[in-house]
């Protein structure tokens, strides 16, 4: 019956896709379904259902997060044993491959794989060995890093052009045509390796020990994709690569003892780390093991990128005088290998599906996120380095001194002024849009935390008023231009020359050394001591009898003289000049002078202007006014006479005595 139904059922789905191309078996349709609607028969039809999918529905749906980590445990046990059972199976199977390949060549009338391959590395080597006599006749002066790297690369890039011209011309054997192409491009790949090697390394024993990894690692590649094109068993492929990692971890171990002047627990440390990756390898761990490995190498092969690039920049020019192009090649470079890096991990990742990471979405997710947020990084590092290096030339390429007027000296200082606070309010935005690039990555959804943060940044706003005054006064400071780095302003109590700012406060040095940090709301009405010029006054008296118009002459031509002097006549706009008498006072006139100057140095202009005016003044017998007592008059002066000669013939009489009695 259970088949019968079954039937019936196929029967009826079959006649809703082909009713069109049989109109005749219309009425049998209807009456079946008819049949299938009644209430009896779908009972029965219910009943017959088998109840072991019911029963075992619930234990299957409870197990199902468990079987990815048994399946996974299955696989790996599996793995491991049949790489153990294939490797004594590995001479046989490569000496069957070779003797394969090796008839197929002579049976098409060619040598051995092996002498082809043979002549082609000699004719490539010939042709190399032309090129470098033709380079050290041109190309002997080329400077540079990057020219020590091209010699290095260039003839390479020679041999892998000539090889490659002469394999191409030849129609080869099927299997001889794979294993030449594998074995030639692994060895020019580890020619370009060796080279760059050098640059990566400074010991001559560890370049030895990673040219032979790096050697045997590209050996083993390619003999592992020439296995299925020559017959070779899978799991003898697998094995071989197994055997073959087991090499390379001791030669890593041995590098790592015997190379590295780190402390015995760093090199046990290092050791158990390359065991650690090995171990992972094994267990078909691929992103963990690539981790593992840039945490190892990355670091250096870093570091020797930007020493490359900072000695080719220095070679080059002398000097590094442009910090922006060389912070541009230096960090550029080095985000190019991390994000080359970061995207070798996202292709391993990708193309190794029975890795953890594909088996739960939500870590497939993350793991993305986190390797965009990578990049993300990169490009804010680069942006913010590069803008800073930007804006630290600029502030030093424009000149912070009050003295130097103009147009131009005042575009510059304004520049100078704004230029740290941009530079602050940039780091502030760069952070922000970093973070939150990051965590919409990683699968946050910003649009709530924006709002938020909004809401938060009101809050604050009315908690710290002081503060929102501060920052919001000094941006109407810096829109209304009052003062710039360099000038000398005061401002109630505090003056001194303008350091620095920050988003709410201003550094203040005092001409006598003391450093004033002041916040924008506290400084009020500002006086600029700084700006454009500076006129300066300062009065002298003269007794009443003295010639006004010989003094204003000889100022005269003190003013012509300080016009004249090399180290102050650059900074008088206008000379020292005698304005006239400004009072009569009790003991003599005084008299007004007058000069204008550049801002700041009117203090030296005046102390020099004080000594010629009282050296002219004693060549031409002017004296300065000075305050006297008269004691008494014509008789008491007589009297204190007179007292004072008897006083004196007293003295003499005494000494007189004195002697004769002597």
């Amino acid at each position: 019956m259970r088949w019968v139904a079954a039937v019936l059922f196929v029967l009826l789905c079959s006649t809703t896709v082909h009713a069109q191309t049989a109109p005749a078996a219309q009425p049998k349709i209807d009456d079946l379904v008819r049949l299938l609607q009644d209430p009896d028969v779908r009972a029965w039809l219910e009943s017959q259902k088998p109840k072991s999918v019911t029963t075992s529905a619930s234990p299957s749906a409870s197990a199902a997060p468990a079987s990815d980590l048994e399946d996974w445990d299955n696989q790996t046990r599996s793995r491991i044993h049949t790489v153990i059972s294939a490797i004594p199976r590995i001479p046989t199977e490569i000496a069957a491959a070779s003797a394969r390949t090796r008839a197929d060549a002579i049976s098409h009338g060619y040598a051995p794989v092996m002498a082809i391959f043979a002549v082609l590395v000699a004719i490539g080597a010939a042709a190399e060995q032309l090129f470098l006599r033709i380079r050290a006749v041109r190309f002997a002066k080329a400077p540079g890093a990057f020219a020590a790297a091209g010699a290095k690369l260039l003839p390479v890039v020679v041999f892998a052009f000539v090889i490659g011209v002469i394999f191409f011309a030849f129609d080869w054997p099927p299997q001889a045509r794979i294993t030449l192409l594998a074995y030639l491009i692994a060895f020019v790949a580890y020619r370009f390796l060796a080279v760059l090697a050098v640059f990566c390394v400074d010991s001559d024993r560890l370049l030895r020990r990673v040219r032979l990894f790096m050697g045997i690692l590209i050996l083993e590649l390619a003999t592992r994709s020439l296995g299925a094109p020559l017959g070779v068993d899978p799991t003898v492929t697998i094995a071989i690569s197994y055997c073959v990692s087991i090499v390379l971890l001791l030669i890593a171990v041995e590098a790592i003892w015997r190379t590295s002047a780190k402390s015995r627990v760093v090199k046990g440390a290092l050791s158990l780390f390359a065991v650690a990756i090995w171990v992972l390898w094994c267990l078909n761990l691929k992103g963990l093991v690539w981790i593992g490995i840039y945490a190892l190498t990355l670091p250096g092969i870093l570091k020797a990128v930007g020493r490359s690039i900072e000695g080719a920049l220095s070679s080059e020019d002398g000097s590094r005088k442009n910090r922006v192009r060389t912070i541009f090649l230096v960090r550029g470079s080095r985000a190019v290998v991390i994000a080359m890096a970061v995207g070798w991990l996202a292709v391993v990742w990708q193309f190794n599906p029975d890795s953890f990471a594909h088996q739960n979405p939500t870590i497939t997710a993350i793991l993305y996120g986190l390797l965009k947020s990578v990049v993300v990084l990169l490009v804010a590092d680069l942006i913010w380095h590069i803008t800073r290096a930007f804006i630290d030339d600029k502030l030093q390429t424009f000149s912070a001194d009050p003295s130097a007027h103009g147009g131009e000296a005042a575009s510059q200082h304004r520049i100078a002024t704004l230029l740290p606070i941009f530079k602050n309010a940039l780091a502030v935005f760069v952070l922000a849009a970093t973070v939150l690039t990051v965590l919409a990555q990683l699968g946050v959804q910003i649009g709530p935390l924006i709002a938020g943060a909004g809401i938060f940044g009101v809050a604050l706003g009315f908690g710290s008023q002081t503060l929102v005054k501060d920052v919001i006064s000094g941006i109407f400071y810096m829109l209304d231009d009052a003062f710039r780095v360099g000038e000398y302003i005061q401002s109630g109590s505090y003056k001194g020359t303008v350091e620095s700012f920050s988003l709410r406060s201003v550094r203040l040095r005092h001409h006598r050394g003391p450093i004033f940090t002041v916040p924008f709301g506290s400084l009020g009405a500002v006086q600029n001591m700084s700006r454009d010029w500076v006129i300066d006054k300062f009065m002298l008296r003269v007794p009443f009898n003295t010639d006004v118009a010989k003094v204003k002459k000889l100022v005269k031509g003190v003013g012509a003289e300080l016009l004249e002097d090399e180290e102050l006549g650059p900074f008088i706009i206008e000379t020292v000049k005698m304005k006239g008498v400004e009072q009569i006072g009790d003991f003599g006139i005084e008299l007004s002078f007058a000069f204008t100057t550049v801002p700041g140095q009117q203090s030296m202009i005046r102390r020099r202007a004080y000594t010629m005016i009282r050296d002219i003044f004693m060549q031409n017998g002017i004296e300065f006014a000075q305050p006297t007592v008269q004691v008494g008059g014509e008789e008491k002066a007589a009297a204190a006479a007179a007292a004072s000669a008897t006083v004196t013939a007293a003295k003499a009489e005494q000494a007189k005595a004195a002697a004769s009695e002597g």
